[in-house]
C-alpha cells in the first residue's frame, strides 16, 4: 500500500517510462501536480508541447475541455484525464446546439470561440481563440460582426479594443467572478507598490483597476520583470506557486482566497497514479467534430 506522496511520485515516474506518458499540468492545479509535470502551462500550450513529443501517452491534469484540446490536437496519442469530473462550468454554458441558434439569429457573423469550450462547440465555431491571443483573432477576421463565445467578461475586454460589433453569449467563469474590485482596492492600500495583473476573465470593474491584464502564461512571463518585484494576483490562485517556484525573491498576493476552481483541484496524485494504471478515464473525440474542431484551431494558430 503506497502511504506517501514520496512513494506516489515514484510509481508514477516508473509507470510514466514504462507507458511512454507525458504529464501536462495546468497552472492552477494542487501544487505537487504541478511539481511531477513535464510540461505546466495554459491549456492550449500545453496539448502544442505535448504534439511535438514522442509520447504515446498524454496524462491531463487539467480540466475535461482541456484534455478533450489535447486529443483534438494529438489523435495518435491516447489522452487521460485522472477524473473525469473534472469539468468546466464555463464551457459547460454554451452547447453546439446553443451556437447554432445564435448563428441563426444572427445570419453572416464570423464565430469566434474562445478555447474554453467543448469540441463539438469548436467544430461549430470559424475560428479559436485563447485569452491570450482573442483581440488579435478578432482583429483578424474580415467581417464586422463576431459571435464571440461563451465568455462575456473576455468578450467584453475584447471589445473595448476593437471597432468591431461583438455579439456575447452571457457565459462566465464562476471562479474569476469571486474577484471583487473592493479586494483589489485594499490590497492597493496594503501593498502600494505592488503591480495589479488580472485575468481577462474578471469583470470589466476589476480589470479597470489592473496595471496589466494578462494570460496565465502572460503573468508568469511578466512575473520575471526584473523591475516587478512584488505583484498582486487576480486569478485563481493556483498559478501561485508556479509564479513563487520561478521568481524566488518576489512577492506575490492573490487577490483573494476565494479564487479556488474546485474542478482544478479534483486531480491527486493518487488519481494520476490510478490512471496510468488502469488507462483510463480515455477521452476521445470523434474523428468528425475533431477535424472540424481542428479546423477552427489550426486558425487561430495560423494568426498568431
Amino acid at each position: 500500500m503506497v502511504t506517501s506522496n514520496a512513494e506516489l511520485i515514484d510509481k508514477i515516474t516508473g509507470l510514466k517510462r514504462e507507458r511512454k506518458a507525458v504529464i501536462l499540468t495546468h497552472n492552477y492545479q494542487l501544487a505537487e501536480i504541478q511539481d511531477i509535470a513535464d510540461f505546466v502551462g495554459d491549456s492550449l500550450g500545453l496539448s502544442q508541447s505535448a504534439a511535438r513529443t514522442g509520447a504515446e501517452v498524454i496524462v491531463f491534469c487539467g480540466v475535461h475541455f482541456m484534455a478533450e484540446t489535447a486529443a483534438i490536437l494529438c489523435p495518435d496519442k491516447t489522452v487521460l484525464l485522472p477524473d473525469l469530473n473534472a469539468g468546466c462550468p464555463m464551457a459547460d454554458m454554451i452547447t453546439a446546439d446553443g451556437l447554432r441558434r445564435m448563428k441563426e439569429e444572427i445570419p453572416g457573423a464570423s464565430v469566434v470561440c474562445y478555447v474554453n469550450t467543448t469540441a463539438e462547440v469548436k467544430a461549430e465555431s470559424d475560428i479559436c481563440c485563447t485569452s491570450a491571443n482573442a483581440v488579435k483573432v478578432v482583429e483578424s477576421l474580415a467581417n464586422d460582426d463576431i459571435i464571440f463565445v461563451p465568455d462575456q467578461y473576455l468578450g467584453h475586454y475584447v471589445q473595448t479594443k476593437t471597432a468591431k460589433r461583438l455579439h456575447l453569449w452571457p457565459g462566465y467563469c464562476s471562479t474569476h467572478v469571486r474577484i471583487q474590485p473592493e479586494d483589489i482596492l485594499e490590497l492597493k492600500k496594503e501593498y502600494p507598490r505592488a503591480r495589479v495583473m488580472v485575468h481577462p476573465e474578471c469583470r470589466p470593474e476589476v480589470i479597470a483597476l489592473a496595471d496589466e491584464v494578462l494570460s496565465t502564461g502572460g503573468m508568469c512571463t511578466y512575473a520575471q520583470r526584473p523591475e516587478v518585484t512584488e505583484m498582486i494576483v487576480g486569478t485563481e490562485i493556483g498559478i501561485i506557486h508556479r509564479l513563487k517556484k520561478e521568481n524566488p525573491g518576489k512577492r506575490f498576493i492573490p487577490v483573494s482566497e476565494q479564487a479556488i476552481c474546485p474542478n482544478m483541484k479534483l486531480i491527486t496524485l493518487e488519481k494520476v497514479l490510478w490512471s496510468l494504471e488502469a488507462m483510463a478515464p480515455e477521452v476521445r473525440v470523434a474523428e468528425d467534430i475533431r477535424l472540424k474542431a481542428k479546423a477552427a484551431v489550426d486558425r487561430m494558430l495560423e494568426v498568431t
